[in-house]
């Protein structure tokens, strides 16, 4: 074994790292990974052990959307990163920035096939498609270019997974000789063209009907709602974008545009803003039936100029971030408050109420759930409530409201993403997930104790995976592989160190959580059909 003496490479990043307002890491360390560890003690970096490295890139994602910052996980080469590429995935698909430092073997031993331990035949084509770009670090001079290169996909444009691999023998290389940069190099993301802008800016405000899609994309613009009430706007928010506007504003619309009310209100809108969002099909066209139509003239504005080509094209293609493209328009707009504004978006709300009596039960729990913690932020699993969700719950604030189930659509991300979240929060968090979802990433309640991330997850367990056994049923065909023997939970989560308590009926609800927000260990709320039923009986 080789001493090491002096600042090496795996320290020098760490103080790179700092340098970035990195606070967070989340990773298991291995005998490929231990010199990355070397700096952390007095870094001000804290370290969070998941039980699998899926969990920790869940745990990142997490962190990443509510703390606005890159979720950083250290991994080991080989296993760590086929773990960690589902992770890796979902955040892709949803644009969320995730930094993910791995090992490699070292120089003339990667990809030699000659059996090194954790070796890969090519770690980058395994992440290339789940990440903006995967980069080898080959010299430590080469670490502060390839970190400022991370952050600035993150900060500058659309913002996705970034794979640095670094090989053993460079982590321990000597890097004394490398000065810190003074401060960090940041990219602002591009401003609105001005001659597009004024033309955007003519269409709106001439438009008798307008309407605005808004994805996630646009969470942070702040300008949206006084836009929307200036160009008397309905304002229809994908599943990412809930909370732009409040539940009670009469301008928001948050029920998906995969529903017929909605989908005719983007219809007769003789002009469409889209702000933010990839138009993505699990948002837009849910049922496959190829339903959603834009016949009205169309404005786009997304940050990738990639993805303004994709879906619909636009008549006015603006590439600029969300926000600052908002703010500009409100200067431009010319308020005008006879557009029948509200009633559009009443008249397409309304079709929340035609949802299926199990879709409108699960939506009157979460509102239930919003109303008595008002800064709850809802993270779900591909759960029965989480679907509802998706549906037509109104979220109260913008970011308070993350799911996987579109895009990528993973499971097992409620529970890790949820730690993450209340990391990053330090306020309450609520994971939405079934049993089924719940047992990938079930290990991780170790992890939240061990953490003290306080998580509060509603676990509905049908012992199985309901939403198949359905789509198999409604096909004609026989059930298989879906009712699934589902261990005690509740005694699982009770060992390890979680409070558990089994809700039936929902006049119960707001004391437990309550009860829940205000303790230090996390909580496990149970339930059953039985819940579903009643607060369907409610309606």
């Amino acid at each position: 074994m080789t001493d090491v003496t002096g600042l090496t490479a795996g320290m020098y990043l760490t103080r790179l790292l700092a340098l970035y307002g990195v606070d967070t890491v989340f990773g298991i360390p291995g005998v490929h990974t231990v010199e990355l560890y070397r700096g952390l003690p007095g870094s001000g970096i804290r370290h969070v052990t998941p039980r699998h490295e899926q969990g920790a890139g869940f745990m990142a994602d997490g962190y990443a959307r509510v703390s606005g910052r890159p979720g950083v996980c250290f991994i080991i080469s080989g296993p760590g990163m086929t773990n960690i590429a589902t992770a890796m995935g979902q955040a892709y698909g949803d644009s969320i920035p995730m930094l993910v430092i791995s090992a490699v073997n070292s120089h003339g031993r990667m990809g030699s096939g000659e059996g090194w331990l954790h070796e890969l035949p090519n770690q980058q084509a395994l992440v290339s498609g789940v990440s903006a770009f995967s980069r080898t670090i080959h010299t430590v001079e080469e670490l502060a270019p390839a970190l400022a290169q991370a952050f600035a996909v993150f900060e500058g444009g659309r913002p996705r997974p970034v794979h640095l691999e670094i090989p053993i023998n460079i982590m321990t290389a000597p890097a004394d000789h490398l000065p810190l940069p003074k401060a960090p190099m940041r990219i602002a993301r591009a401003a609105p063209d001005a001659a597009a802008l004024a033309e955007a800016a003519e269409l709106l405000n001439g438009a008798e009907a307008p309407v605005i899609l808004a994805g996630g994309g646009a969470r942070n613009a702040v300008a949206l709602r006084a836009l929307a009430e200036a160009l008397d706007a309905p304002v229809v928010m994908t599943a990412n974008a809930r909370g732009l506007l409040p539940p009670e504003h009469p301008l928001g619309v948050s029920l998906t545009a995969s529903q017929p009310e909605t989908r005719a209100l983007v219809a007769n809108a003789d002009v469409v803003l889209a702000l933010g969002t990839e138009m993505g099909r699990t948002d837009y066209d849910m049922y496959e039936d190829n339903g959603f139509r834009i016949h009205g003239r169309m404005i786009r504005v997304d940050v990738d100029p990639v993805q303004m080509a994709r879906s619909a094209a636009p008549e006015i293609g603006i590439v600029a971030d969300a926000a600052t493209t908002t703010a500009a328009l409100l200067d431009l707009a010319t308020p005008d408050q006879h557009k029948d504004g509200a009633a559009r978006a009443m008249a397409a709300s309304a079709g929340r109420m035609v949802l299926d009596d199990a879709m409108r039960g699960d939506l009157a729990m979460l509102d239930l759930i919003r109303d008595t913690l008002p800064d709850v932020i809802f993270m779900g699993d591909s759960s029965q409530a989480v679907y509802a969700g998706n549906l037509g719950f109104a979220s109260a604030k913008p970011g308070h409201y993350h799911s996987s189930t579109t895009g990528f659509g993973t499971l097992g991300y409620g529970l890790p993403a949820g730690i993450g979240a209340r990391l990053a929060s330090g306020g309450p968090v609520l994971v939405l997930s079934g049993d089924g979802g719940f047992q990938f990433s079930s290990p991780e309640m170790a992890s939240a104790v061990e953490a003290e991330a306080p998580v509060i997850v509603m676990l509905y367990d049908n012992s199985g995976y309901g939403e198949i056994k359905s789509y198999m049923i409604a096909k004609q065909m026989g059930t298989v592989g879906v009712d699934l023997y589902t261990p005690d939970l509740k005694a699982q989560a009770e060992a390890s160190g979680w409070a558990v308590a089994h809700v039936a009926d929902p006049a119960e609800l707001p004391e437990l959580l309550t009860k829940a927000a205000a303790d230090t260990r996390p909580t496990m709320i149970y339930y059953t059909d039985t819940l579903r039923e009643a607060f369907q009986a409610g309606l």
